[in-house]
């Protein structure tokens, strides 16, 4: 079965996540997202993989090569402009005119049953089975009218307050026939919800809807990345230790999964799930709480508490800091005493000084160096990354 995953989006909504890599590529559970959704794919059977990409396509290529490490074969289909989601697969034509096929986001991690769309689809009359979910805030996302039948009779892309006619929201899960290539344009921007669907409907074409049932999100926001994080850390199956692993009557409790050569310190309890990745020395007196992700290289000082924090390879934090439901991106050193509150993203290779505190939904952009005792109210950017 094939696939066609979209990756070619900037990820402008994640910055400063999204500065130095794709969205694809922003690590969940210590490697790439997109890694994630290969795997999954394969598991579900998608074994021939087309990758649509634009920015920053050359990491893209880095984290997969040609999908045999993963049981799949990609090919890569570059868009040299713009073209918009329907725009961009129909430049990936040769690749899939041939059979049926499922296009996915290049940000979407889920636990869905893909073959079960598939059959679906296979068995309706409809040009595009859309994958819709019942979700609470439908305000983001694309809504359905559809009826008992599965067919879809209207579609609004992000409504507005008195617009909400449905709580089904569109996952960007399509399974298209090959004919839909016929109703896209060639090389000009062209969208599937705001272009293509309308254009169907109008023609009195059919389109179908799908309900599914799991976990999914596309990793659009810093919310939706924390998300993310936390139901992958919840289905680790139990405790692996990759390697030499030196603890000094710390207290931990699974599940866990550890990278080679971690030390954690005296008196330090760990409380899963967590992943921590390779080279990573945990000092003493050290809490780490449940849903919280490590990466490599790092150095977590004495007196520390990281709780719900999904911190990336090469951090430092100094002793006795908090690090609540945050986000640190590469290479940041964060000084002692410092405070980062629920929902603080911090760029790479920011130096945040001693005693400083970075208020809630705070947004800190790469290279930036804050002051000792600083209390930091709003987002800083740097001019040189905007």
């Amino acid at each position: 079965m094939k696939a066609c995953i979209m990756c070619g989006g900037e990820g402008t909504r994640l910055r400063p996540l999204t500065f130095e890599r794709p969205k694809p590529s922003i690590p969940i559970l210590n490697k790439p997202s997109v890694v994630h959704l290969i795997e999954h794919l394969a598991k579900e059977g998608f074994t021939e993989i087309v990758i649509t990409i634009g920015y920053m396509a050359d990491i893209i290529e880095e984290d997969l090569g040609d999908g045999r490490m993963f049981g799949v074969h990609i090919e890569y289909v570059y868009e040299e402009k713009r073209l918009g989601t329907a725009g961009g697969v129909k430049n990936a034509e040769e690749f899939l005119k041939d059979e049926p096929f499922m296009i996915v986001g290049g940000d979407h991690v889920m636990d869905l049953s893909l073959r079960t769309i598939y059959r679906q689809h296979e068995m309706n009359d409809a040009m595009i089975t859309i994958g819709l979910m019942s979700i609470d805030d439908p305000r983001e996302f694309g809504i359905a009218d559809m009826d008992v039948n599965n067919r879809i009779h209207r579609f609004l892309e992000k409504p507005g307050p008195g617009e909400i006619f449905s709580n089904l929201a569109s996952t960007g899960i399509y399974m298209c026939s090959p004919e839909i290539f016929d109703w896209i344009p060639e090389d000009e921007q062209y969208d599937f919800a705001k272009d293509l669907f309308p254009a169907l409907m109008s023609k009195g074409e059919n389109i179908n809807g799908m309900l599914l049932r799991g976990q999914w999100t596309d990793v659009g926001s810093s919310t939706a990345y924390r998300q993310a994080q936390r139901w992958m850390l919840e289905s680790l199956p139990g405790t692996s230790i990759e390697g030499n692993f030196n603890t000094k009557d710390a207290r931990i409790q699974g599940p866990l999964k550890i990278g080679n050569n971690v030390i954690v310190g005296t008196n330090s309890a760990l409380v899963g799930p967590i992943v921590i990745g390779e080279n990573t020395t945990i000092g003493d007196n050290v809490l780490i709480g449940p849903y919280t992700a490590i990466g490599s290289n790092c150095v977590i000082k004495d007196n520390c508490r990281i709780l719900s924090s999904y911190i990336f390879n090469d951090v430092t934090i100094g002793s006795n800091t908090n690090a609540s439901g945050s986000i640190i991106d590469n290479d940041t050193i964060v000084g002692q005493n410092c405070n980062l509150e629920n929902g603080t993203v911090i760029g790479p290779r920011v130096i945040i000084r001693d005693d400083a505190t970075i208020h809630s939904d705070v947004k800190i952009w790469p290279e930036v160096t804050i002051k000792a005792g600083s209390r930091i109210k709003e987002t800083i950017i740097n001019p040189e990354f905007d």
